[in-house]
């Protein structure tokens, strides 16, 4: 008997849904923290998409979005009160620079921007703090995540590093 609904099938959510990919001893210490491997990582492994001095930008490996970026201080550090004024500054720039590329490289509507500050705020990964840099289309949000709990990506992650990290401009 068939319930008459198409399937499209996303088994790689099934690590971020199980938690198979969070490391044994969880990801309070660096050596379990992705964000401070990241940058260690070639571009392709890490979808790492621009480097500053005390931040980078990175693909989110289960975006909610096509081009959904994370901004990240190299030091790990849970609490935006944690941030000295440099890696404050640079945040806010990096975030700002977020929004211009995904904007001349997808003509993003609109944006949401935001931190969840510990894990009984949504933070997946609270032990260190990044910020959310999710574009937004009139209409993007539909049927698929509310019923199928599925979000329908059209470009592979790393196609989509590429495109931002050539459109990001270079430090001056």
């Amino acid at each position: 008997m068939t319930d008459g609904l198409e399937r499209l099938w996303t088994p790689h959510r099934m690590t971020y849904i199980s938690g198979g990919d969070r490391p044994e001893g969880g990801y309070e210490k660096p050596a379990g923290c992705p964000f401070c491997r990241a940058p260690g990582l070639t571009p392709q492994e890490s979808l790492v998409v621009a480097r500053g001095a005390h931040v980078f930008a990175v693909l989110n490996l289960y975006p909610y979005n096509p081009g959904h970026l994370l901004v990240c201080p190299y030091r790990h550090v849970a609490d935006y009160t944690d941030l000295d004024l440099a890696e404050t500054t640079e945040l806010a720039a990096f975030t700002q620079t977020a929004m211009r590329v995904v904007r001349e490289v997808s003509n993003a509507h609109g944006f949401n921007l935001g931190m969840n500050q510990g894990g009984v705020a949504g933070a997946g990964i609270a032990a260190h703090l990044h910020q959310h840099v999710v574009p937004r289309w009139g209409g993007d949000a539909n049927f698929m995540p509310v019923i199928g709990r599925t979000k329908v990506l059209p470009q592979l992650l790393t196609d989509t590093r590429d495109l931002l990290a050539k459109a990001w401009p270079s430090p001056t």
